[in-house]
């Protein structure tokens, strides 16, 4: 037991470790939040509720048609996205849709008023998971990694 213990605080210690304990601690707070608050909610609610989140965006860019397509990627990237993101898996792509969709729910909250904070915290935290990537303790590091070849 004391021997565990030792090990985590050297993970939390340790300059590397702690970067990606960050990532994972950003990575699984922020994909559970999403998914069990935004996410689920919005991919089973079925296509009456996608073409209003569709019309978010069809309206932002001047477009008349593909309002529950367009509503159906943001509810995927809220609910599959977010499951990948705490995973650790396609982080890097996950993360830039869901950055889409917070950009783009954080543009209709300013321009029609409202509270767009929480919006532009989830597009922010994305955006730093873009650039950094999910770190050691994921998936992506396990499957995508480069190894070392030795001859």
């Amino acid at each position: 037991m004391l021997i565990k213990i030792k090990n985590i605080i050297g993970i939390v210690l340790n300059p590397t470790g702690r970067v990606d304990v960050g990532l994972l601690i950003l990575r699984v707070f922020t994909g559970y939040l999403m998914f069990t608050y935004h996410g689920l909610s919005k991919i089973t609610a079925g296509p009456e509720r996608w073409e209003g989140l569709g019309h978010s965006l069809t309206n932002l860019i001047g477009i008349d048609s593909f309002h529950v397509f367009f509503g159906f990627l943001a509810s995927l990237s809220e609910s599959l996205g977010s499951v990948l993101i705490a995973l650790g898996f396609f982080t890097r792509i996950s993360s830039f849709f869901l950055f889409f969709t917070m950009t783009v729910a954080t543009l209709k909250k300013v321009f029609l008023g409202g509270a767009f904070e929480l919006a532009l915290v989830y597009g922010i935290i994305c955006f730093v998971l873009i650039i950094a990537g999910s770190g050691k303790y994921s998936l992506d590091y396990h499957f995508f990694r480069k190894r070392q070849r030795s001859f």
